[in-house]
């Protein structure tokens, strides 16, 4: 007892000097707010008397000036009102009106202005405004306000105030003497349950009641709901660079090592000849995270698949690249024939590939693609054990090729901190049970710090998948889910691409592009052009915009000759049946249109089944008066993104389909259903015939958002949550070392 006096009893002074110095704070802010609240109110009276009071001026009508004015003070607050002439005269006035306030006195407040006065009576409020009658000044309204119930309302407020510091310090003498009394042991064993998400203040096997639970909700539930405003606040407080990215890794991170794991690398070595030529190859995901490793640094380990990769690496399977500009490296791992056909072509590609996405392909299942698969990703985990300086670092793990990543890696490395990024969809709860491993699968993902896709919608399938396969521990206002003792945060981010894009800078001017375009495949200066960009694959609804370009010629014969669409098509996964059946598919349908609508030197389709590199790419998308982006299922879509952030002349139409991410954050562009043809059709014949004025409107706009919310913002995004993990996790195990005994 004594030791608690000792404590609150210095406590209860500071709170009475707190007191003491914040009370006349007080008094000068209400003051100041009640002084501006009679401004406002004083010039919003003085405007409804203007014409009316100059009305009766001009006529001289005195007992209908004095009326009006008893009518109007009439207000609780308004206490007396005046008028002065040109010659500050006090013409009329209320028989409240201050003695002590004259025309002559009161010359130095101009009209528009206030004062606050001392009378014998108490302090007034006294404004001045001006009364024009058709044009000229006819002389000044005073109004007077009485300000005594601001002195009430202060003194009411000094005892709120002084209730408030004896309730607070009773609370905080409470608190102080209640922990006090609570053994440390207890202590200890209560945050470890907290941070655990298990009770407050419980140690673990026992339960202290009912009665915690909700203060223990509600705790939760504020911590949530203040790291939610402090993430918002840090993120629009940011400006989204590189450098920026690399301050999170040296503020928040403290230099923490990061790791990068995709099948695909960001470039890759082929031997042309006597040459080795290096390509860029056609991702959304390389495009994406490339210029996040040049702002991090850090090791990108992914397949070595080029012809001439074992040739460019050094004795440990590293290459430094870029190779104009090196700023961090590639860990090359090798797989056999044998495990890229199962692992890569076999379970990832004809298996999750169709099961997540809604392209009307069945997928393709087989004991042998799975166990390849497992087996590739345990090469892949051996690799990041090897290439971890440390015991926790931040491993980034990218997309469905490495589902069962992020358990092999937490067995191996217990505190290290995992994002995972599932970069396509995620299927509802029921296609998903379609996969015979799908509980495997779950648990793979769930050994994740922090499992990320492009929308909240695939986030809630995930949530849901695991709920109806898995007994684990699920809190949907949090998307958290526990499972095994580990704790996975759910989260979307919307993936961008850098800004400014550094393909652009070296581009020559639009006209310059549009003129090369038109040349290089043999179009005359005036044919308006499309484009669409994309991997030649089943998904990206390649057939049904071909079908949308045959529909508008079919509709608008005034188009043919006028307009043709070029597709780059880099072909990908040709080992693949479906893939194979899919180029016959594209083929012939281009013939058949250009057969149905070309002549001499007209084809309505020009198919470039080819890789294309990045500055070719980006002067289609400079060169073309359409951009279209018809995939049938999608996570997000990044050649959407591209075409605006080419486009520095503001001008251009997207035509995105509604079954993208992209189309969710770009509704500027021109959404369509795929499925509906001749809904496509018109869009093309609208954005055909759209006025520059009107694309310069929706390109400003999709400019501003694609800038804001660049890849840097997404990185950053993943970089901060992991932070904040990081350092929960280690206050957890700081309390854990603090309670074993010694």
């Amino acid at each position: 007892m004594r030791l608690s006096l000792r404590f609150i009893l210095p406590l209860a002074l500071v709170l009475a000097l707190i007191a003491y110095a914040v009370v006349p704070l007080v008094d000068a802010l209400t003051l100041k707010w009640f002084v501006r609240d009679l401004d406002i109110r004083s010039k919003l009276i003085a405007s409804t008397m203007e014409a009316p009071l100059a009305d009766l001026v001009t006529t001289e009508s005195k007992a209908k000036i004095l009326a009006y004015f008893h009518r109007v003070i009439q207000d609780e607050r308004l206490y007396a009102l005046g008028f002065c002439d040109l010659h500050n005269r006090l013409l009329y006035k209320t028989q409240t009106y201050p003695h002590e306030i004259s025309c002559e006195g009161a010359t130095g407040l101009k009209p528009g202005s206030s004062t606050v006065l001392t009378l014998s009576h108490g302090p007034v409020h006294v404004a001045s405004a001006s009364i024009e009658a058709e044009g000229r000044t006819v002389g000044r309204l005073m109004l007077v306000h009485d300000m005594s119930f601001i002195q009430q309302r202060s003194a009411d407020t000094k005892w709120y105030i002084f209730y408030l510091f004896v309730a607070l310090g009773a609370v905080i003498s409470l608190v102080t003497v209640l922990v006090a009394h609570l053994s440390w042991k207890g202590w200890v064993a209560g945050v470890r349950a907290m941070l655990r998400g298990e009770g407050l203040l419980t140690p673990l096997g026992q339960d202290h009641g009912p009665e915690l639970r909700p203060v223990a909700k509600d705790l939760r539930a504020l911590i949530r709901d203040l790291e939610t405003d402090r993430r918002m606040r840090d993120e629009s407080q940011i400006t989204w660079t590189p450098a920026s990215l690399r301050a999170i890794l040296r503020e928040q991170l403290a230099g923490d090592e990061i790791l990068i794991v995709s099948n695909r690398q960001p470039y890759i070595h082929n031997r042309r000849g006597q040459t080795i030529e290096v390509q860029v190859p056609a991702s959304g995901l390389v495009s994406a995270l490339e210029p996040v490793m040049r702002a991090c640094s850090g090791i990108w380990i992914a397949h070595g698949n080029g012809s001439a990769d074992r040739e460019a690496v050094d004795s440990h399977d590293h290459v430094r690249v870029p190779p104009d500009n090196p700023a961090y490296e590639i860990r090359r791992v090798w797989l056999t024939p044998e495990e890229e056909a199962g692992y890569y072509y076999g379970f990832a590609n004809e298996g999750l590939w169709p099961l997540c996405h809604i392209a009307h392909i069945r997928p393709t299942f087989r004991s042998s693609d799975w166990n390849h698969y497992v087996a590739v990703n345990e090469r892949f985990a051996q690799a990041v054990c090897e290439e971890a300086k440390t015991d926790d670092p931040v491993v980034l793990v990218q997309d469905y090729h490495f589902a069962l990543l992020p358990k092999m890696i937490r067995e191996r490395l217990p505190n290290a901190t995992i994002i995972s990024f599932w970069h396509i969809p995620w299927p509802n709860a029921e296609r998903y049970g379609i996969c015979p491993w799908r509980q495997q699968i779950l648990e793979g993902l769930l050994g994740s710090s922090i499992l990320g896709c492009h929308t909240r919608v695939h986030c809630n399938n995930f949530i849901d998948s695991v709920d109806r396969l898995l007994e684990a521990r699920i809190d949907r206002d949090d998307s958290t889910i526990s499972y095994g003792g580990k704790l996975t945060a759910i989260r979307h981010y919307p993936i961008s691409i850098e800004w400014p894009s550094r393909w652009v800078r070296d581009q020559r001017p639009v006209e310059e592009c549009r003129a090369k375009i038109r040349a290089l495949h043999g179009m005359e200066p005036e044919r308006l052009i499309g484009v669409g960009v994309d991997r030649l694959d089943y998904t990206k609804g390649i057939i049904e915009r071909f079908l949308a370009v045959e529909r508008l010629l079919e509709l608008q014969p005034e188009w043919i000759g006028r307009f043709s669409f070029i597709q780059i098509a880099a072909p990908s996964r040709t080992m693949i049946e479906q893939y194979q059946h899919f180029a016959g598919q594209v083929h012939a349908l281009a013939e058949q249109i250009n057969k149905r609508f070309g002549r001499d030197g007209y084809e309505p389709i020009c198919l470039k089944e080819q890789h294309h590199e990045p500055p070719q790419v980006y002067e289609h998308y400079r060169g073309a008066d359409v951009c279209v982006v018809s995939s049938l299922h999608d996570g997000m879509n990044l050649v959407a993104k591209e075409f605006v952030a080419a486009r520095d002349d503001e001008q251009g139409v997207l035509i995105l389909s509604q079954f993208t991410g992209a189309s969710r954050e770009l509704p500027e562009a021109l959404v369509v259903n795929p499925y509906d043809i001749d809904q496509f059709a018109a869009a093309l014949h609208v954005a055909l015939n759209m006025p520059p004025a009107e694309q310069r409107a929706r390109m400003r706009s999709m400019h501003g958002l694609i800038q804001e919310f660049n890849v840097y913002r997404w990185a950053g995004r993943m970089l901060m949550d992991a932070a904040r993990m990081r350092q929960r996790n280690r206050v957890l195990r700081q309390v854990e070392q603090s309670s074993l005994p010694t």
